[in-house]
């Protein structure tokens, strides 16, 4: 058995976590909208085609904020083709994914579909075969009361009241060479700075965020921020980054490990944007926009798995089967963001249905939770808070961590890897303390101590667990909760002090309460 320790202190915090930090992503893309928010005469459909059985899930995840319409659909997209009455919507051949889009599902249908589940719209705009123009019109369309051409078609085609939708996203991953019309850096900036210009120019009151670059691992990345937040820092509140993270290596240890290069590249962007505020003299902080993010391998390399033939409409892609060691490492994504919620105030697991998706369905029939669900349900219920600066003990490892790149493959070291990798988040209107803990010990398991200081005596609401001896198993729709919570037995209490035992490979959240 190894030993780590936590030491707390109410009073000495990372930050507050926002609320969109706890936010998801639907794009475009395979079944995550048709076949799967979206299914009319589905026997579970409602009288707008939405999944009832799928919203109920969505609502037991708790995403709070939902990124639309892409991702890499978005650079082609046109967005007046998915309003005003469906049978005049016309059908389009989507070059990002290969397939035929019918744009039955839109803007407006968005719109509902977030209000009916509670969750914030945000919205993209094409910065890549369209311009400045087109996104302005769609701000007006969204936000502007009445009394002009586009907010007066939003009211002709049934939504007389206007959308409100403040966080607008510029583009997407346009330095990528996969990206519809990708840009330079300077050559973006430029675009999304006289977007921004006039986007806000029709409503004041929105917040942007400015593409960071497509990836760590990209030749062009802190350079492209940089250069991006040069031209943009005046007129954007956020700057993107994007992460998936991988087990091509078939390594336990690497890939447990990989999370913490999410802390890296974090405190990275952090420093660029610092940089270019310090050049300006000027107090203004860029906030983070962790829009993309997820576990994404098996489905990512090559075209099989990617598109289908024939330009099909929502073809099977993207599908990916997440299994109980794809959990842990979601896990530990989790806390990297719950560790820097002082700077990355938004993120969006990507994605929310079906494609790289907590959520499966199947066409006509059910809806199931995938292992990593409970670790991001977990999050969204217990995350809101003060994230403390707590003081960790816990013995360490070494591992080399294989992340491909599209001109070489590289191997990245992962030095004195803590086998407790841990967040804590207290909440002052609940009164309540949750540790959120993995233990990445392939064979041991962890003796755990917390001292949490500066709290009314603690007693324990609930422990729980998930852990499988079969790191390969996973959650179909004939077994769906082969992979799920389970308690955590033994977690022992007494004052300040907490002490519980965690399985090897195991993802643990203890929730306390202050009396």
């Amino acid at each position: 058995m190894v030993a780590a320790s936590i030491l707390l202190n109410k009073d000495f915090a990372v930050g507050t976590t926002d609320p969109r930090l706890f936010g998801a992503f639907a794009e475009h893309l395979g079944r995550c909208i048709y076949g799967g928010l979206y299914e009319p005469g589905h026997p579970e459909a409602d009288e707008k085609g939405f999944r009832k059985d799928v919203m109920a899930l969505v609502k037991e995840l708790g995403p709070t904020i939902l990124r639309y319409p892409g991702g890499n659909f978005v650079s082609g997209y046109n967005w007046e083709d998915a309003v005003g009455p469906v049978e005049d919507r016309p059908k389009r051949l989507d070059l990002a994914w290969r397939s035929t889009e019918p744009n039955t599902f839109g803007t407006n249908e968005f719109i509902d579909w977030c209000r009916a589940t509670g969750i914030e719209p945000m919205l993209a705009v094409n910065l890549g075969t369209r311009g400045g123009d087109a996104a302005r019109n769609l701000v007006e369309y969204c936000n502007h009361p009445s009394g002009t051409y586009y907010s007066d078609l939003r009211a002709e085609h049934g939504w007389s009241e206007p959308h409100d939708v403040k966080f607008w996203c510029l583009g997407n991953e346009m330095d990528g060479p996969w990206q519809m019309e990708a840009k330079t850096a300077t050559e973006y900036g430029r675009i999304a700075t006289e977007a921004a210009k006039m986007m806000r120019w029709i409503d004041p009151s929105i917040e942007l965020a400015a593409c960071g670059s497509s990836s760590r691992r990209m030749p062009t990345f802190g350079e492209w921020e940089d250069t991006v937040l040069e031209h943009t820092f005046d007129h954007v509140e956020w700057i993107s980054l994007h992460t998936y993270l991988n087990n091509y290596a078939e390594d336990t240890a690497a890939f447990l490990a990989s999370p913490d290069l999410m802390d890296d590249f974090i405190e990275e962007v952090v420093a660029i944007a610092d940089a270019v505020a310090a050049r300006r003299l000027s107090d203004k902080r860029i906030m983070l926009s962790f829009d993309e993010w997820n576990v994404w391998y098996r489905t990512r390399r090559g075209s099989e798995g990617r598109t289908k033939p024939g330009w099909p409409v929502a073809p099977e892609i993207l599908e990916e089967i997440y299994n109980m060691e794809d959990a842990l490492a979601f896990g530990g994504a989790v806390i990297s963001l719950l560790n820097h919620a002082d700077r990355v105030r938004c993120a969006c697991l990507a994605q929310l249905v079906n494609a790289i998706a907590p959520i499966m369905t199947e066409t006509g029939g059910p809806a199931w939770r995938q292992t990593i669900f409970f670790p991001f349900a977990d999050m969204s219920a217990h995350g809101q808070g003060r994230v403390l600066n707590g003081q960790v003990k816990s013995p360490t490892y070494d591992a080399r961590y294989y992340d491909p790149r599209n001109t070489q493959d590289l191997y990245y070291p992962a030095k004195d890897v803590p086998y407790l990798k841990t967040a804590s988040v207290y909440d002052p209107d609940r009164r309540t303390l949750t540790i959120f803990a993995l233990n990445r010990h392939l064979t041991e398991e962890m003796q755990l101590d917390v001292t949490a200081r500066s709290f009314a005596d603690l007693t324990l609401e609930d422990a729980h667990e998930l852990h499988d001896g079969d790191l390969e198993a996973i959650n179909t729709k004939d077994e769906p909760d082969r992979i799920t919570r389970k308690p955590l037995e033994g977690v022992r209490v007494q004052g300040g002090t907490i002490s519980a035992t965690l399985k090897p490979l195991s993802w643990n959240v203890i929730r306390l309460v202050e009396r």
